[in-house]
């Protein structure tokens, strides 16, 4: 009866995804064989909030120079244990409007292309998050060692332009995709003085 026991596992394999939370903002989340759960984290001053991975820390300067080898890397870098999935932010001194942000997208996405024509580009998408216009698009990139899975998003902070990142290897975009996904849903922005910007 082994064709028996394989519909038993595969029944109870089903039933086990079903089970799995899948909402980063209803408890812990499973991505390649780890429980990650998600926490509110604030950059620049506390303007710009987004649900994050609370495992994920600040990368090393010594690994940021190694990973990141150019002079302009990004102001933020949070990386998971293993320095293999990372979450970027950089705030650039460049104007910005929330109906900039399609022509910006487009832009940038082309200039990555033309950069390396072997990218593989998969979503570009502009959407209203928390009354914020958030673009963005994602591709494979091939790498040295292996492939990986990125994640490119682009907003506006007090007139100007925050290009954030997201990086994990191809062999785990599957997991991971659908939990940045979620964690732009989750991006706000706030004045200085504290209030909800838009």
């Amino acid at each position: 009866m082994p064709f028996e026991d394989e519909k038993i596992a595969a029944v109870l394999n089903e039933w086990e995804e079903q089970q799995r939370n899948h909402n980063i903002l209803n408890g812990p989340v499973e991505a390649e064989g780890r429980e990650y759960t998600f926490a509110l984290r604030s950059f620049f001053d506390n303007r710009l909030h987004m649900y994050v991975p609370e495992s994920f820390q600040l990368m090393s300067k010594s690994m940021q120079k190694a990973k990141y080898p150019y002079e302009d890397r990004p102001a933020v870098i949070l990386t998971n244990g293993r320095c293999e999935v990372d979450l970027t932010f950089q705030h650039v001194d460049q104007p910005l409007q929330d109906d900039w942000i399609p022509e910006l997208v487009d832009g940038m996405k082309q200039m990555i292309r033309n950069i390396q024509p072997t990218n593989v580009f998969y979503e570009q998408k502009i959407e209203q998050v928390n009354g914020k216009r958030i673009g963005y698009f994602d591709f494979k990139s091939p790498a040295l060692d292996q492939p990986a899975y990125r994640l490119m998003f682009y907003l506006e902070l007090d007139g100007e332009t925050i290009i954030g990142g997201f990086s994990c290897p191809y062999k785990s975009y599957a997991e991971w995709r659908p939990l940045i996904l979620q964690m732009l849903q989750t991006i706000y922005t706030t004045t200085p003085e504290g209030g909800a910007s838009q």
